[in-house]
């Protein structure tokens, strides 16, 4: 989704399009006048008498009296709807709700959803939200809201209903690969407040920095994390995990900014709209670029839009490595246009491409090293078992054994008057334990992981 302050000169060419056909309806209802002037084939709103006939009926002889304006809303919401899961239209309460989602803080249940063949569907919780501690999945369908069928539902409409005042509860009807029946799920809404960058230091070398939105403070933030996680280190980062699970995307300029911090020239991302004067191609910085050290992106099925850029660029410039699951497969992109009177369009505009040329649309960005979610409960179950184990017998543990170097082949103690080793912390997720492995196998081995071209 693009950042509305950037929005591209051709959506505002779509804006005056738009305009201009609310302004001949405008006349057209207004003056009393159905279809004053007789459609050609040529022309590109031919239909465009067929619709205000049938507003005109349905203004005249609908049961009930209804608002010109609703019936006007609701044309649009079909005709975008027709279009492509992520089209969509905001009323103006919509719109603001939206603006205000780019900030970070908003109330409802914290998860990024879209239509998949025709079911709504979970991109991805957000962590440490209602909806991320209630169990929530990516993959997940929602089914219906408070017991009604969302099949026939908008997207924004569905985000109507799960959005509401904090403290407030909403159920939720799911089906899950694995489910035999669908399974209601009832959640407190909350004020969702997304801290989108959060860090760890591993090891004392290792930084773990975790991504679960691209707002507009990401980029600042992400760079706060690193300068703060190298100061920790005194400076001897040996390597860096990005952790982008379960992000469902978000501003594509930050996903930009960010990808720019890894990458040091070339092309990062390029956008790809029906007509050529759309297309724009953003380029590295050299001036940019922060981190210069091996990394590993860690990605899944939650991973999508905004994330599979970073991923992409990351991977085609051969700066890092992608491990874990394929990523969701939003490769489109999303310009926000204001209208008039305080409504919204989202427009699916382009495609975005990465350096290589790739299109993820539908697709989705492959890791380098394919992690399954069932192996890595598989390695979570093998190693709680293994703690309740008894250890295994070493060499000192044996009667009359050798003595080593140090006299009686016990630990040396620390001697009086000097500190104790400071405590290492260590990752308790499978997958970053993996992947400081990579990293530490890239030091052992040579290999820089740093092109940055």
């Amino acid at each position: 989704m693009k950042d509305p302050k950037s929005m591209k000169q051709s959506g505002l060419g779509k804006l005056t399009l738009l305009l201009i056909f609310v302004a001949v309806l405008g006349v057209l209802i207004g003056g009393g006048l159905i279809g004053t002037k007789a459609a050609t084939e040529k022309e590109p709103y031919e239909s465009l008498k067929v619709f205000t006939d049938v507003l005109h009926i349905i203004e005249k002889d609908y049961v009930k009296p209804v608002k010109t304006k609703e019936l006007i809303y609701g044309a649009i919401k079909g005709m975008l709807s027709s279009l492509d899961p992520h089209s969509s239209f905001m009323t103006p309460k919509m719109y603001k709700e939206m603006q205000v989602e780019t900030k970070g803080s908003f109330g409802g249940l914290g998860i990024e959803i879209t239509m998949k063949d025709g079911v709504l569907t979970v991109i991805a919780p957000i962590a440490d939200t209602p909806a991320y501690k209630a169990g929530i999945k990516a993959g997940d369908q929602i089914i219906a809201i408070e017991g009604k069928p969302t099949k026939n539902m908008t997207l924004m409409d569905t985000v109507r209903r799960l959005r509401g005042k904090k403290g407030t509860k909403v159920t939720i009807t799911i089906m899950r690969k694995g489910f035999t029946k669908p399974k209601d799920i009832t959640i407190v809404r909350d004020i969702i407040k997304i801290k989108s960058v959060r860090s760890k230091l591993y090891e004392d070398h290792y930084a773990y920095i975790r991504i679960t939105q691209f707002q507009e403070r990401t980029d600042k933030d992400f760079v706060k994390a690193v300068k703060d996680l190298e100061k920790k280190s005194n400076h001897q980062i040996e390597g860096l995990v990005l952790d982008l699970r379960n992000n469902p995307g978000g501003l594509l300029n930050q996903a930009v900014k960010i990808a720019d911090r890894f990458i040091s020239k070339g092309l990062i991302v390029s956008i790809k709209g029906r007509d050529e004067g759309d297309n724009i191609a953003f380029q590295a910085k050299v001036s940019t670029t922060i981190v210069k050290y091996p990394v590993v992106v860690l990605t899944n099925a939650g991973s999508a839009s905004a994330s599979e850029i970073v991923a992409g660029a990351i991977q085609d410039h051969r700066r890092g490595v992608i491990m874990g699951g394929q990523t969701f497969g939003k490769g489109s992109v999303q310009t926000i246009i204001p209208l008039s009177d305080g409504s919204g369009l989202r427009l699916t505009t382009a495609l975005y491409y990465t350096p290589s040329g790739r299109s993820i649309q539908a697709e989705g960005i492959t890791p380098d090293i394919v992690v399954s979610p069932e192996i890595l409960r598989a390695e979570l179950k093998a190693k709680e078992k293994k703690t309740k184990e008894h250890p295994f017998i070493k060499e000192k543990d044996l009667v009359h054994h050798l003595e080593g170097a140090n006299g009686k082949g016990e630990t040396k103690k620390a001697e009086k008057g000097k500190k104790p080793a400071k405590k290492v912390v260590a990752p308790k997720d499978p997958l970053v334990e993996r992947a400081i492995e990579v990293l530490k196998g890239a030091r052992i081995l040579g290999l820089s992981m740093q092109t940055g071209s």
